[in-house]
């Protein structure tokens, strides 16, 4: 009698990002089945998407295909879909997308959803303040950008055209500070001569913190010089300042001493926060696990969930010694988890190793030749530390066709004034808000449907 087919060991990985990428990758020659799935067909570089929104690179260059990444991955199979479902018990992962539902089945799991913007309660400020975590987030903004300057040509009223040509960004740390002085670097070097009713190096650019400093992780030296190379480029820094409201004209900031004043801005910019996938939450709650305020799961030193060794939980997700949600950390767990399971398929005896990182230092660039990295304790700035960044971002561009594009559009941002990638539409500016009102109305008008025969009965 034929003996049936031995069913390899199936791995489900939740995200194409940083860690559910690399870990896909990682298991290539192993002998299992991954199937990734996400709700996106892209892998993005998260870290560039400053740079789309300012015009300087497109969404392809840092956001590659995932099918075309893994194409030559055979034991590897791409789903679309968004997972809202985790089943601990059958160990199944179901994910949606429009009217087709997927359940797919696992014998190990990996958690890698990433994270979203947080406005700390505060979710109706994300009308008029979008975050940067998505490329439909950076293409939003690159249309409020550049649409604020071609607001600000039609303006004759001279209090109107300042809050057209004033910028707020929220959020001192390395998003917000990179932003704010690409706005800065635009405003002064690559719309020099593209308008005629008004000049466009009068732009004011606020940056926002209510913290007591900028890139706070990096250390006194290097705030205090980053702060000094802001201030040099015109960007006003308001530091213990927090925000307390946003609407479509403005922002209103309350100081330390609890007085209220309002910048009007018509272009705000939220790059502070984030608050891990709802999958956390839902996966701590099935095994009796922990999150921490931003809602990622307190995982074991292995990586994995509590009580629940077949799955591994990395990235932005996972809270583990307090390790930061950066690409260094989403790949080395990455790694290390890719190796227990291979450990487990082979059938070795400790499959429970414990997690180590190794730091490898945080950067931050404030335009350009100007940047600030922290190493060990080696600490660049300025031209050095620039090149270093630009460096290392060519590296992780994940193909080699991003690396040399990306290289063609920094040599004619940084050297030149040009910015190749300034297309922005209506449609991108509308979009998010008015697709969740659309959401919103057919979730409202289905829950009208579906109570009207019980209102009829009670009549």
């Amino acid at each position: 009698m034929a003996s049936s087919p031995r069913i390899p060991h199936r791995v489900v990985v939740i995200g194409s990002g940083f860690g559910g990428l690399f870990t896909t990758k990682a298991l290539r020659r192993a002998d299992v089945e991954v199937t990734i799935i996400d709700r996106t067909t892209h892998h993005l570089f998260q870290p560039l998407l400053y740079q789309v929104a300012t015009g300087i690179l497109s969404e392809g260059e840092i956001a590659p295909a995932t099918r075309d990444i893994l194409r030559h991955q055979e034991n590897a199979r791409v789903v679309l879909g968004n997972v809202d479902t985790i089943d601990l018990a059958a160990r199944t992962v179901t994910s949606t997308i429009h009217d087709k539902t997927t359940v797919t089945e696992y014998d190990s799991l990996v958690v890698a959803a990433g994270a979203g913007q947080s406005y700390f309660g505060n979710d109706r400020f994300a009308d008029h303040a979008p975050g940067m975590k998505t490329i439909d987030d950076a293409l939003e903004l690159r249309g409020r950008i550049f649409g604020a300057y071609e607001m600000a040509e039609l303006e004759t009223d001279p209090m109107e055209l300042d809050a057209w040509l004033t910028f707020v960004v929220v959020g001192a740390g390395p998003t917000g500070v990179e932003m704010a002085g690409q706005i800065a670097e635009l405003s002064r070097r690559t719309l020099k001569g593209n308008f005629r009713s008004f000049d466009p190096s009068t732009t004011r650019v606020v940056l926002l913190d209510a913290a007591g400093a900028v890139l706070v992780t990096f250390g006194d030296e290097l705030s205090t010089h980053a702060l000094h190379e802001l201030e040099g480029m015109g960007v006003e820094v308001q530091l213990n300042a927090k925000v307390v409201d946003v609407d479509e004209h403005g922002i209103e900031v309350e100081d330390p001493d609890g007085s209220r004043r309002r910048l009007e801005a018509r272009t705000k910019i939220w790059a502070a926060g984030v608050a891990a996938s709802p999958l956390g939450r839902q996966l701590a709650e099935q095994a009796g696990a922990e999150v921490d305020r931003s809602g990622r799961v307190l995982v074991e030193r292995d990586l994995t969930l509590p009580g629940h060794p077949e799955v591994f939980v990395i990235g932005d997700m996972m809270g583990l010694d307090g390790l930061p949600g950066v690409s260094p950390v989403a790949i080395q767990g990455a790694k290390h988890v890719a190796k227990q399971i291979k450990r487990r398929v082979k059938g070795a005896d400790d499959v429970s190793q414990p997690f180590r990182y190794r730091d490898k230092g945080s950067m931050a660039t404030i335009s350009r030749f100007r940047a600030v990295a922290s190493i060990g304790n080696v600490h660049l700035r300025g031209f050095i530390a620039w090149v270093a960044w630009l460096a290392l971002h060519l590296v992780y561009l994940t193909a080699f066709k991003n690396r040399i594009t990306a290289l063609l559009h920094w040599a004619v941002s940084f050297i030149g004034r040009g910015r190749a990638e300034r297309t922005a539409t209506w449609q991108q500016v509308v979009a998010r808000t008015r697709l969740q009102r659309l959401e919103e109305t057919e979730a409202a008008a289905s829950i009208g449907a579906t109570s009207r025969p019980v209102d009829s009965l009670r009549t």
